[in-house]
Parts: C-alpha cells; sequence; structure tokens
C-alpha cells in the first residue's frame, strides 16, 4: 500500500508538528513587527536629537546588575587613567 505524500497526516504527532510550526512561524512574524517598531522608534529618538548609540548603549546597562555594571565602570575608570585619559 502506497501512501501519497499529498495525504494529510492524520496522526496525532503530524498535527502536532504543524502545531509547533505554525506557532514559531507567527511568532518570527511577532518578531518583524517588533524589530519594525523598534526600528521607528530609534528614528523617532534620532530625529529629536538623541545619539541612538548612547541610547542602545543605556539599554544594554540596563539590562545588567548593578554590582557588573559598577564593575565594568571601576575598570572602565582604571583603563582610562593607565592610557593618561
Amino acid at each position: 500500500m502506497s501512501v501519497s505524500t499529498e495525504e494529510k497526516p492524520t496522526n496525532i504527532a503530524g498535527d502536532r508538528l504543524r502545531s509547533i510550526i505554525e506557532r514559531v512561524e507567527r511568532l518570527e512574524e511577532e518578531r518583524k513587527a517588533l524589530a519594525s517598531d523598534i526600528k521607528d522608534i530609534f528614528s523617532e529618538a534620532k530625529s529629536a536629537g538623541f545619539d541612538v548609540k548612547v541610547i542602545r548603549q543605556l539599554i544594554r546597562i540596563r539590562k545588567q546588575e548593578p554590582a557588573e555594571v559598577e564593575e565594568q565602570e571601576t575598570l572602565l575608570d582604571v583603563y582610562r587613567r593607565a592610557i593618561g585619559m
């Protein structure tokens, strides 16, 4: 008995796999939309005179633990002094 590749899978594993793939596809579409929204916000910030690079740095810093930020700032200060800045 030959099974056509065009038949819909009727087993639970096939349905589960299709569901997983469709969920990932929806999330990828949402991610694209969010990335576009973020790009628009950065464009708005730039047109308002803000430095987008600095805003990105601030966002990255805000994600870190305060102790980690303090350690990095201390090292940055030490390194600056070491090179005469």
